[in-house]
């Protein structure tokens, strides 16, 4: 889809400004750090249920409620940390998710090469071509499912293979931009 700026985005990415600089500058970009993938996936499970474009506009009140998803700060979280959560009006109130959110951190901590090791131990081989339509890109693939399955097993919580799949397209671990976006290729899913 062109967007009225005349380029050419998947078509979720020119349907609102905030997706359009979101689809252009972060989705499908090669994300790495344990504190910054711990993001990523809180919101993800955040999003369970919800429009991400929900999550995205909360995001500036989710890192300040959650001290910029550092996990060694999320991990010391107590009873206090939740109560105040759950009266924070700037996020997702979801006491299960809030939850979820400081098990993971602490989780995450306990993992011996770190979450972005482990994560992406899961991304497939680079695709020789982008995906043509949406209808063509999965929801759920078999390093999604052996994500899901593994984090769960190391005491993840909120981690479905779908929300897996998602955590992939956003933090470039797979390129589902489809053919003809504008924006480029990571340079590690470029074919020669």
């Amino acid at each position: 889809m062109t967007g009225v700026d005349g380029l050419a985005r998947c078509g979720w990415g020119a349907s609102t400004p905030d997706y359009a600089a979101y689809h252009d500058e972060e989705w499908g970009t090669p994300l790495h750090g344990d504190d910054a993938l711990y993001e990523r996936l809180s919101l993800e499970a955040f999003q369970s249920g919800l429009s991400w474009l929900t999550i995205l506009r909360k995001r500036p009140a989710f890192r300040t409620a959650f001290h910029g998803f550092q996990l060694a700060t999320v991990a010391r979280y107590d009873d206090a940390d939740i109560a105040r959560l759950m009266n924070d009006v700037g996020i997702v109130r979801n006491r299960a998710k809030i939850e979820a959110a400081i098990a993971n951190a602490r989780a995450a901590l306990d993992l011996p090469d770190g979450l972005a090791t482990m994560l992406w131990s899961f991304a497939p081989a680079a695709r020789p071509n982008r995906p043509r339509s949406f209808a063509s890109v999965p929801a759920i693939t078999a390093e999604s499912t052996a994500m899901a399955k593994a984090l769960k097993k190391r005491g993840f919580r909120f981690v479905g293979p779908t929300t897996a799949y998602a955590l992939m397209q956003a933090t470039g671990m797979v390129d589902d931009h489809l053919d003809g976006c504008h924006v480029k290729p990571p340079a590690a899913a470029v074919m020669g």
